[in-house]
């Protein structure tokens, strides 16, 4: 059985920190701002604004903000200030302890996706999928996405449409959602934090990949058994794809194509989510209905 943090209430508290790459404080600080203009309270990390090398803040003090930030009752959920490089270097001293026994959403994706799959692995726990502070700006503040994290966190039930796409393979799949970053999910492949798919909706994207490498890591998934018992498949944006000087030969959405043509459920191409300002929020973990058909694609979360 899935946990499921309780949703926030106006007056709540949201801390934000940093636990990967570094991030500017001003970014961070705009975002607040609009956490607060919806009716919460905000607390800044030590870690916002501060750089170590490519990292917010050596290991040790990521570690600590995170960790009490996870242990303190007060914070209903943490918004992660940007992704980058640096959660997996210290997923494994985290103690989750205080955090089963009071659990709150942990926000963000990209990097943030090792978390996502370890809470749902090893802890049973939902999370949000979704944009982090980099992603709320004077540009953005008023879209659906940002408006959908807003809704996610509120609690309100998920209902998501995206366009028809002329790869998309036409089904109907119930289960719960699980993925992100292909990079990160094939990173995280054979250790303690990769999730089981059986039955599950599995969600990909990605950014900066030159496709060869993404046909390399697509085929490490089918080969470990991601790909072969899903109920269906969402694969969001694939930003800035990449080519050597002499092109690979398929786009990244016809190496998908290919590597699960020889299944059955539901797939879905170009949903708005990943690397870009289309970036719903997607509550990892919790069950949703897939609808893939010629009239469009509907992702509803499942009540």
């Amino acid at each position: 059985m899935i946990k499921i943090p309780p949703y926030l209430k106006k007056g709540d508290l949201i801390g934000i920190m940093c636990p990967s790459s570094k991030m500017e404080l001003q970014a961070a600080e705009y975002a607040a701002e609009v956490l607060r203009s919806w009716g919460y309270r905000v607390h800044l990390g030590i870690t916002v604004g501060t750089s170590f090398h490519n990292f917010s803040a050596p290991d040790e003090l990521r570690l600590e903000e995170l960790q009490d930030m996870l242990d303190d009752k007060e914070i209903k959920a943490i918004l992660f200030g940007r992704g980058g490089y640096g959660m997996v270097c210290i997923l494994d001293r985290i103690n989750f302890s205080r955090f089963r026994k009071h659990p709150k959403w942990l926000c963000g994706y990209s990097d943030i996706t090792v978390l996502h799959t370890h809470l749902l692995e090893q802890h049973k726990t939902a999370s949000l999928h979704t944009l982090m502070c980099s992603g709320i700006s004077s540009s953005t503040k008023d879209n659906d996405y940002v408006a959908s994290l807003r809704d996610a966190l509120s609690g309100k039930r998920s209902r998501y449409s995206a366009a028809v796409h002329d790869m998309n393979r036409s089904g109907k799949a119930t289960g719960a959602l699980v993925g992100g970053n292909l990079t990160l999910l094939s990173n995280v492949s054979g250790t303690p934090s990769q999730p089981k798919t059986k039955g599950r909706i599995l969600v990909l994207e990605d950014i900066g990949e030159y496709r060869y490498n993404i046909d390399r890591m697509m085929y490490n998934l089918k080969r470990a058994g991601w790909l072969d018992q899903l109920a269906g498949l969402v694969v969001g944006s694939f930003a800035d794809p990449r080519e050597t000087d002499t092109p690979f030969g398929q786009t990244e959405f016809e190496i998908i194509r290919n590597l699960v043509a020889e299944y059955d459920y539901p797939v879905c191409y170009s949903f708005p989510v990943g690397h870009q300002d289309e970036n719903y929020a997607l509550k990892m973990g919790v069950p949703h209905e897939l609808k893939v058909s010629s009239r469009g694609v509907f992702l509803t979360e499942v009540r």
